[in-house]
């Protein structure tokens, strides 16, 4: 009945639901997001094997282009690096990467903060890091997380072992839903790009998961946290010196 129920309110459009009776998992199409496994995808739903996982949104800027603002890359190349560990330890690993960029507020916006971010009075700070998508956006995330872990339940997941993942929103919504998370890992400290330790003293101070490595982030570590200098308004040799620096920065 379930399986004439799906096929009649979908309009015929996956007759195997019919013809295929041989099929155990139905997994709709999911607009806005790619599911991406390492290792064996029989053992995703077992709870004694090991099983890696990021919910990776989407960053053109830094996943494409190597933008050094942000931990996105980094963090996204790790997860990675360890779903990969994960598989050939007998386990899986899965990142799904959603598009979802600039938090769902858009490419656009998103630079606009980026550019706001760098031309205050100041430069770009941990203290400020907030308010400036406050003043450009209006809020700070526009990201709905409670369906997220739909993904994860469509792939029979019911235990993570390892999430690769600071982001407390995203952690309460995967438990929320009954999935169990073992261990929380954050990125390593020196995968962390010089110019991104706005964003992860910034997000560290203000709730995201420390983990081991940032333990140490006070109100005091987040007033002295301030970005790479760009050199508006200045001579045109400091402006050559500040771009080749940038440019060597992205390269390494």
């Amino acid at each position: 009945m379930l399986r004439q129920s799906i096929f009649r309110m979908t309009n015929g459009m996956y007759p195997e639901l019919i013809t295929r009776p041989d099929i155990k998992i139905f997994l709709p199409p999911i607009g806005g997001l790619t599911i991406y496994i390492w290792g064996d995808p029989d053992t995703i739903p077992d709870e004694d094997i090991e099983l890696t996982c990021r919910v990776h949104d989407e960053c053109n800027g830094s996943d494409v282009f190597g933008s050094d603002i942000c931990t996105c890359r980094p963090y996204l190349t790790h997860a990675i690096e360890e779903c990969i560990k994960t598989a050939q330890r007998g386990g899986a690993g899965v990142v799904i990467y959603f598009r979802k960029e600039g938090r769902s507020l858009g490419e656009v916006t998103k630079y606009l903060v980026y550019n706001t971010r760098k031309r205050q009075e100041g430069g770009d700070s941990a203290e400020n890091y907030f308010n400036c998508t406050e003043q450009v956006a209006g809020v700070q995330d526009t990201r709905f997380q409670a369906l997220m872990p739909d993904p994860l339940h469509f792939l029979g997941v019911t235990r993570i072992h390892n999430f690769i993942s600071m982001s407390d929103m995203k952690y309460n919504a995967i438990v929320n839903t009954g999935i169990e998370i073992v261990n929380r890992v954050e990125i390593p400290k020196e995968l962390v790009p010089d110019d991104a330790q706005v964003e992860i003293t910034a997000k560290v101070y203000h709730g995201y998961n420390a983990g081991k490595a940032y333990q140490n982030i006070d109100e005091k570590e987040l007033k002295k946290t301030v970005g790479r200098e760009y050199a508006y308004g200045k001579p045109d040799e400091e402006k050559k010196n500040v771009v080749e620096n940038v440019v060597k920065n992205v390269v390494e």
